[in-house]
């Protein structure tokens, strides 16, 4: 049976309020993490209450 690692990580997204994705930045933190072996499994935005996501956060995993 496979067994898998996992790992979870935040980036900041941009502007006052949040809500401003730079595709570039996040694009390379995923290069980054695929460069490592992880993969991207799961990829959501938390909301900071005026209904703009302040992050967002991306779920990795890798075979053990």
């Amino acid at each position: 049976m496979e067994k898998w690692e996992y790992t979870t990580i935040k980036i900041q997204l941009k502007g006052f309020q949040g809500g401003i994705l730079e595709v570039k930045d996040f694009d390379d933190e995923l290069n980054k993490m695929g460069e490592q072996g992880w993969e991207l499994v799961s990829c959501f935005s938390t909301n900071g209450g005026s209904g703009y996501g302040r992050e967002a956060i991306a779920v990795f995993k890798r075979r053990k």
